[in-house]
């Protein structure tokens, strides 16, 4: 087990460094440093040495990867890749490109993420395959029916439609919450408490479906044919052999996204007003700052690669037949 973690471990940095390269050839081949001065002084009619003040102010004026006019290894670490792309391997995020420190606003913006994150996580777990077992317990019934066709108008409806939607019934006409927004404290919880409603409801009806189809698959199994020859109830049955032998499938999904939960979320914060990584973001997009898109891309890809590997451990605690040799 600690040899198969140690390799995976392994592969990550080897596919960090790859998806560190793509996305600064990608960047700088879309916008050159050129490109990206006039994008952020906003206009084409600005002189040369404006844009070349810019790009010396942050560090932009060197050759992409390698420096010929410079000494020695200078001649590798005096240019814009070693400086602004090797430290994010570090996790060294610098400056974005109006001069502010990237790590510390991420480490700054992570909390309010995680506010809203880790509720519509457990919350939607919770809803989504207590609904599921619900439509097996009544399978082949006009309850478990119309239950798959809820899920399917669910699926189908575009996460926006749910927070206008609620905006508009919980806002606008029943004054319950705020339109938008944010505060620390306990104040957080009138300001989340729709962003995370619209979240749970919009990911019930793709996730119930997915986790029905999986207990019916296990409810036909001979084990559980076995299990209530012995005279086991269906509640015992369900929570103890289904929902169990149905955890791999799930855990695959769940854990995976756990470390992503620090990403946030890119529409709902930036919907409701929240200060979080998604909106940050966002943000950053609209305003051409490649330096912070670029920080996150690869936060993104560390936290993708961390949450496999928890999903590759849970698969053990879960189900002890699974072995990684």
């Amino acid at each position: 087990m600690i040899a198969y973690i140690i390799r995976r471990l392994l592969y990550g940095v080897l596919i960090l460094i790859g998806v560190n390269l793509f996305t600064f050839v990608l960047f700088f081949a879309v916008n050159t440093p050129d490109d990206m001065a006039r994008l952020s002084i906003g206009g084409q009619r600005i002189s040369q040495d404006a844009i070349e003040k810019w790009k010396v102010e942050r560090g932009y004026d060197k050759p992409l990867f390698y420096n010929p006019a410079a000494p020695g290894v200078e001649k590798v670490t005096d240019t814009i890749f070693y400086q602004r792309s090797v430290p994010l391997l570090t996790l060294d995020f610098g400056l974005s490109d109006n001069g502010r420190d990237i790590g510390r606003e991420i480490r700054t913006r992570m909390w309010p993420s995680l506010a809203l994150a880790l509720p519509t996580f457990v919350l939607g777990l919770y809803a989504s395959i207590a609904f599921a077992l619900m439509l097996v317990f009544f399978r082949a019934t006009r309850l478990d029916f119309w239950g798959v066709v809820l899920c399917v108008v669910l699926l189908s409806i575009s996460g926006l439609f749910y927070i206008i939607a609620g905006q508009w019934v919980f806002s606008k006409e029943l004054r319950l919450v705020p339109y938008s927004g944010y505060a620390g404290g306990l104040d957080m919880v009138k300001f989340l408490a729709l962003p995370v409603l619209v979240a749970v409801v919009s990911r019930l009806g793709p996730e119930a479906r997915f986790y029905r189809t999986l207990f019916l698959e296990e409810i036909g199994k001979d084990y559980v044919r076995t299990a209530r020859a012995k005279g086991l109830t269906e509640n015992v049955v369900l929570f103890r052999h289904v929902l169990r032998n149905a955890m791999l499938p799930i855990l695959t999904g769940t854990i995976s996204a756990i470390p992503l939960l620090f990403m946030g979320s890119l529409i709902a914060e930036s919907f409701f007003g929240i200060p979080g990584l998604g909106s940050y973001t966002i943000d950053a997009i609209n305003a051409q700052d490649f330096s912070i898109v670029r920080a996150m891309v690869f936060l993104g890809s560390v936290l993708y690669i961390v949450g496999l590997i928890l999903a590759d451990i849970s698969y053990t605690l879960a189900d002890p037949r699974v072995r990684f040799e």
